[in-house]
């Protein structure tokens, strides 16, 4: 018979980090030196993103679980030039999203994989951060259906996204369909109760009694320069926590900052 679960688990859920990016979840021994204007702008950023994560991550701590939903690193920036990045050197950026990791003192980590794009075409860059972080407990995984006290999980980092807000949801109710079809098909999913999903940077959520779908804030603040070109859809910066009780019960929050530099400035001419 398996042993009862007998406390509650807080469970914290981040994604999309972006380390090595210039606007992305940077520690200190990192931040931009303040020499010029544009280098200060940027050093602002990344100072306020850090605080408002440590902070968060202090307020809820101690900590059972810490799943980190893909996208730990940003790659090498082909796609700009690499003028965007802090640094190009991707285990640079793996020991930057391991202090982001480490600095929550988890006993578990659970890590998904992200975007090949960013984390490796020919390689897996979040297996190797998985293999740097210093925890008791490490899994990697590329879809993880993990069962926590009695709640199922189904944690994946894609999902398609949206050309409007109410699209968004829409999504989400899609990857809730696509969870019961496999689970009627000689059970092959377990049926989920809570589905996470990330990669879009934003933060929406649906479902009934039976089911929660979310998809997760993001760790990387705005900026970048496809963000600001290519999309026009808001984006939200933060990270979730669950409390699950031994029973299955469960609360949940969405921990989100509205970041003082992010603010756009108008243009008078």
């Amino acid at each position: 018979m398996a042993k009862q679960q007998t406390k509650r688990k807080r469970v914290v859920v981040i994604a999309d980090l972006h380390c090595g990016h210039a606007v992305g979840l940077t520690p200190p021994a990192w931040w931009w030196r303040e020499d010029t204007e544009s280098q200060a702008k940027v050093c602002a950023k990344q100072k306020e993103l850090w605080n408002f994560y440590t902070k968060t991550l202090d307020a809820l701590k101690p900590i059972d679980i810490l799943i980190a939903n893909g996208d730990l690193i940003d790659g090498k920036g082909l796609r700009s030039g690499g003028r965007e990045q802090n640094t190009a050197n991707r285990l640079a950026q793996c020991e930057m999203a391991c202090i982001c990791l480490q600095y929550a003192k988890a006993k578990k980590y659970l890590i998904i994989y992200g975007t090949a794009y960013h984390t490796g075409h020919d390689e897996d860059w979040e297996a190797v951060a998985a293999e740097m972080l210093e925890a008791d407990y490490v899994k990697v995984e590329g879809h993880a259906f993990p069962n926590i006290n009695g709640v199922q999980f189904d944690i994946k980092h894609h999902i398609g996204g949206a050309g409007v807000p109410h699209g968004r949801y829409t999504a989400l109710a899609r990857e809730h369909l696509w969870n019961v079809v496999w689970q009627n098909r000689d059970e092959q999913q377990p049926k989920s109760g809570v589905l996470i999903r990330s990669h879009v940077h934003c933060h929406a959520y649906c479902g009934n009694a039976s089911f929660l779908a979310m998809t997760t804030p993001a760790l990387q603040g705005y900026g970048s320069i496809y963000g600001v070109r290519r999309c026009s859809g808001t984006v939200d910066i933060g990270l979730i926590h669950f409390d699950i009780e031994p029973n299955g019960d469960y609360t949940w929050r969405c921990h989100t900052s509205r970041l003082k530099q992010q603010t756009v400035k108008t243009l008078r001419l």
